[in-house]
């Protein structure tokens, strides 16, 4: 025992290294990574968002804001919005609605799910509607479907083209068949805005289904969509447990709705834009002077 007291102690050398010494590799901050969801790849938020939300990888499309699809689609200052008053109210008095409406509100910085306005691409005017899946998961309520039947309205007086950019979970439940309604208004207007004589582009964006599939959505005079991008009405599960059948891999998919004749084109997010601005001087819509 006493003998263990004076025994040697033992030590290592630590070697030691300037600070400076790997002062090129780059301090990337905590939470600027994101997983893709398709190829599961990590990829850098900087670069994610230069290449327009698109994996650097696969080319899957990230959802992305109405906001930043403004600035990605419309010229530069040329967008304003109208029917910014209409919101939702809580019609059925479903438990907690009203507190969701403001979880949402201060999350998506957005008033409802849907933005209208008139915007130009490359100077050609156009009326148009972007869903915004941000805001409870751009379900279809009676503000929503007010104001896209505003701005087809809107579009049909001022015989100006209309855009609308779906993406949603369908009808809202907290609002029950007012919600449901809105199917059938919004129909009514864009059969008006077609008896008019004007075009009318739909842009299916990820995901697109229930009540918006079953109505304007798929009423464009041209339907196209961003790749991959789920459209459909019923769930997978529901359909696969209706119908006691294993659905292909590919249902529901933009590329599965192209084969069968549902959508007319698919087109990548980098040329959305100039697409959309193609199909408008086909359909001689004019240029206007700045």
């Amino acid at each position: 025992m006493l003998k263990n007291l004076f025994r040697k102690r033992e030590y290592i050398t630590v070697s030691t290294r300037d600070l400076n010494e790997n002062s090129n590799i780059p301090n990337i901050p905590n939470g600027r990574w994101i997983n893709c969801d398709k190829c599961k790849n990590i990829i850098y938020k900087d670069d994610l968002e230069k290449n327009l939300n698109i994996c650097t990888n696969c080319g899957y499309h990230f959802k992305i804001s109405a906001l930043e699809r403004i600035n990605q689609i419309f010229d530069e200052n040329s967008f304003y919005k109208l029917f910014t008053d209409i919101t939702s109210g809580n019609p059925l008095g479903f438990e907690g609605y009203e507190e969701k409406l403001q979880q949402n509100k201060n999350k998506s910085k957005l008033d409802e799910g849907v933005v209208t306005g008139v915007g130009s691409i490359n100077l050609k005017k156009v009326c148009v509607a972007i869903m915004d899946s941000n805001f409870m998961m751009g379900s279809m309520g009676c503000a929503v479907g007010e104001k896209i039947t505003r701005i087809i309205e809107h579009a049909t007086q001022n015989k100006l083209p209309l855009i609308i950019f779906s993406a949603s979970g369908g009808a809202r439940m907290q609002e029950g068949i007012l919600s449901l309604m809105q199917m059938a208004k919004t129909s009514v207007a864009i059969g008006k805005h077609n008896k008019a004589g004007l075009l009318y582009i739909s842009v299916i964006t990820n995901p697109t289904t229930g009540g918006v599939t079953a109505s304007f959505a798929m009423q464009g005079d041209i339907i196209i969509s961003e790749p991959n991008a789920v459209v459909g009405f019923a769930g997978r599960r529901v359909i696969e447990n209706t119908i006691n059948e294993k659905l292909p891999e590919d249902f529901q998919s933009a590329e599965f709705a192209l084969e069968k004749g549902f959508i007319d084109a698919i087109v990548s997010r980098k040329d959305l834009k100039n697409y959309l601005s193609k199909i408008l001087s086909l359909h001689e819509v004019v240029e206007y002077a700045k």
